[in-house]
């Protein structure tokens, strides 16, 4: 062989060597990877596609449930603040009529009770009902206990023994809470 085939034969295999440079503490290897098929990179895309799409329309959905039982509630509860303003006017009628002796048939107290009875019935109507508090347990979520006296054997501790002001509720939510005298131990 002649010296230059040599040094070409020497100079092709140093083109394969890793080169190594000076100054370096370690060696670091190269690892090949490899390539992924692109058939297999798409499925797993078109995966973690369909899963961010559920996990949407899960959410959506969630949503949607959320909006209908609120636009619901807005349904049922629509007239509520329109309810407790009517029930102002009530009471006041009521104690007009307190003033009103019970045999009494002039046309003032005639058209008071009218009055009062009208309005109740378009009230109760609409779902509003009395909280009947007197001679019941006391219920802190639908009364409010403005004073105590002692227990007695008539009303024993926690009953109510007296209605100071008549409390309402709108369908199954407090409209107003009965104010009320609480017998305590």
């Amino acid at each position: 062989m002649s010296e230059e085939s040599d040094e070409e034969s020497i100079d092709s295999v140093d083109d394969e060597l890793p080169v190594i440079e000076e100054g370096a503490d370690t060696m670091e290897v190269g690892v090949i990877e490899e390539e992924k098929d692109p058939l297999e990179a798409a499925l797993e895309r078109a995966e973690l596609a369909e899963k961010e799409i559920a996990y949407k329309d899960a959410e959506i959905q969630n949503v949607r449930k959320r909006f209908i039982g609120e636009k619901s509630e807005l349904i049922q509860y629509g007239s509520m603040g329109l309810a407790r303003k009517m029930l102002t006017v009530l009471a006041d009628v009521d104690r007009a009529m307190s003033n009103i002796e019970d045999g009494d048939q002039s046309p003032l107290a005639q058209g008071l009770r009218l009055l009062r009875n009208k309005m109740w019935h378009e009230l109760s109507g609409d779902g509003v009902t009395a909280i009947e508090a007197k001679g019941q347990k006391f219920d802190p979520a639908k009364m409010e206990a403005i004073t105590t006296i002692p227990a007695s054997e008539e009303y024993p501790g926690g009953m109510v023994v007296d209605v100071l002001e008549a409390g309402y509720m709108y369908k199954k939510k407090v409209l107003i809470a009965s104010r009320v005298v609480v017998a305590s131990d």
